[in-house]
């Protein structure tokens, strides 16, 4: 029968191709990995790590112990934790031609691309190339864990012409990067709400920054490279970013009295209100619920934060106005808040981010490696067949 008779053109192949196999633009909702690092109810607003509902983590445990956890999939006992928090104080330093370095960098440069930089040259001091030996596995990423914050709070000082601060090792993980900011013991209710702040940060299944690493890391890269790749993509302004765009629109709203007719402009120009909406959550972020509260501990005890109450009044016109639609405030809105009445610039919320995530970034790259495929996504060809070769001078506007 005619039906039966297969397409033999490259024209008809191709559109046979297309109706066979369904196409979906960035891959979305298209299940990449399986994994047992992290989990995410939209719905409901659950967040767990490992199984942990981050509301315990948050409020009992701490960044390097989190981290263990996501590393190695159990909470360390007492020993294990001492470990490897002795070894990830004892890393913190960096090389002085990682110093010199970020010398050299423009003033002017964003912050992440200098950490970018920077990570990707500590593979060329730290060889890590036999990425499947566990000794490789676990210094690599003690290393990138300890020297993340030293580089970020390096370029800080040195793009302002400031000496770089040397580590502490009597400073805990978050103490010390404010310490090496400023070169001032910091307030240990702010070390220890900066913390929590990478504790929520450090893992969020698979999105853009960890899929690009488990890209990477398919290849068999060593870390640094992997980490590297995950810190450009967290740069772009569709994945990270939200934070400091975030506190950019507080201090143009300016006042309690502009925020609902800002927010009514916004929405009556189809413009994104920064700090709302997520790809995943339905409801309020969970993050953001615990953050929000760490703010308000922060008014409690007496430390000013002229951003909070425009931020909560900005929450709640944006609540009403917006929640039916399942858009709520994310982890960017108060983030931003926090770091900012830490002192951090505001082009340095996203390496803080970074910092965090690194955590999660290489427990994808241990669990990706463990039992690897190369990722090779097909692709649906939708251009010409059998086009010739034109010589120039019959090309339009050729001189034949």
């Amino acid at each position: 029968m005619k039906g039966d008779v297969k397409a033999t053109t490259p024209e008809a192949t191709a559109s046979s191709e297309a109706v066979r196999r369904e196409f979906s633009p960035g891959l979305a909702g298209v299940p990449a990995a399986r994994s047992s690092i992290s989990f995410v109810n939209g719905e409901t607003g659950l967040l767990e790590y490992r199984g942990i509902r981050i509301e315990e983590l948050a409020e009992h445990s701490s960044f390097l112990e989190t981290t263990y956890l996501l590393l190695y999939d159990r909470l360390p006992d007492q020993t294990e934790l001492d470990r490897f928090t002795s070894d990830v104080t004892q890393h913190r330093r960096i090389k002085y031609r990682i110093t010199d370095l970020i010398k050299c960098l423009p003033e002017q440069g964003h912050p992440m691309d200098a950490l970018q930089a920077a990570v990707a040259a500590l593979g060329m001091f730290y060889p890590a190339r036999h990425v499947l030996d566990p000794q490789v596995q676990y210094w690599s990423a003690v290393r990138l864990i300890a020297k993340m914050p030293t580089i970020v709070a390096a370029y800080h000082r040195l793009r302002r012409g400031d000496e770089q601060v040397q580590p502490r090792d009597d400073l805990d993980h978050a103490g010390n990067f404010l310490y090496m900011l400023t070169e001032t013991v910091p307030d240990p209710l702010i070390a220890k709400m900066l913390d929590t702040c990478l504790i929520l940060h450090a893992e969020h299944t698979m999105n853009a920054s960890t899929f690009s690493g488990m890209v990477t890391a398919s290849t068999l890269a060593d870390p640094y490279t992997v980490v590297s790749s995950a810190i450009g993509t967290l740069k772009g302004p569709l994945h990270g970013g939200a934070a400091q765009e975030t506190v950019d629109m507080l201090e143009e709203i300016g006042s309690v009295d502009h925020v609902r007719p800002y927010i009514m402009q916004r929405l009556a120009a189809k413009q994104k209100l920064m700090g709302f909406g997520h790809r995943i959550y339905k409801v309020k972020d969970p993050r953001a619920i615990i953050l929000q509260k760490l703010a308000q501990r922060l008014l409690a005890e007496s430390w000013r934060s002229p951003l909070y109450k425009l931020a909560e009044e900005v929450e709640r016109v944006g609540e009403e106005l917006l929640a039916g639609k399942g858009i709520h405030a994310n982890v960017d809105f108060y983030s931003g808040v926090l770091y900012k009445t830490m002192g951090l610039d505001e082009d340095f919320f996203t390496c803080v981010f970074a910092m965090a995530r690194v955590s999660g970034w290489l427990a994808h790259w241990l669990e990706q490696i463990k039992d690897n495929k190369l990722f090779r996504p097909d692709q649906i060809y939708d251009g010409p067949h059998g086009r010739g070769y034109v010589p120039i001078e019959r090309r339009p506007g050729g001189r034949g």
